[in-house]
């Protein structure tokens, strides 16, 4: 750094790379992220069982749901996805979400699939990812 430019913390202004205070503890984020984790699985898992079919509409229930699991993988857990030049980027976007916005955006993802093809497959394999939208809902709630 040179004597020209100013240190950003010298300034009062935080660190880019600091994650906003959401107020959850470590182990409520924590295990936001393992069923973030564990929803991609059985996204993933049950996607490709609802690909084995004829109907149409369960191969695209199952497709959206594989890309789901994507989603969730990059966001919660970009360490399984390094092949992919851009997982840092997206981890780093989506903690930067707020837990009411991830809230909504993982529980209408879960649903997605339900509506194109509704079925024991779809609503099992969209469970636990919809449940990871709960979890961040709760949390917005804050303390009561």
């Amino acid at each position: 750094m040179s004597t020209v430019e100013p240190d950003a913390a010298a300034q009062g202004n935080p660190p880019a790379t600091t994650a906003p205070d959401d107020g959850m503890t470590w182990w409520y984020r924590l295990m936001c992220r393992l069923a973030g984790v564990l929803g991609g699985i059985s996204c993933a898992v049950a996607g490709l069982w609802n690909c084995i079919t004829i109907n149409p509409m369960s191969i695209a229930a199952g497709v959206f749901m594989m890309v789901n699991a994507l989603v969730l993988f990059l966001c919660e857990a970009p360490f399984c996805c390094q092949f992919i030049e851009f997982a840092n980027v997206v981890a780093s976007k989506a903690d930067r979400l707020r837990p009411w916005q991830k809230s909504f955006f993982y529980c209408g993802m879960a649903l997605f699939p339900i509506f194109l093809s509704f079925g024991i497959t779809t609503l099992f394999g969209n469970a636990i990812a919809f449940a990871t939208g709960v979890l961040y809902g709760l949390s917005a709630l804050g303390k009561k």
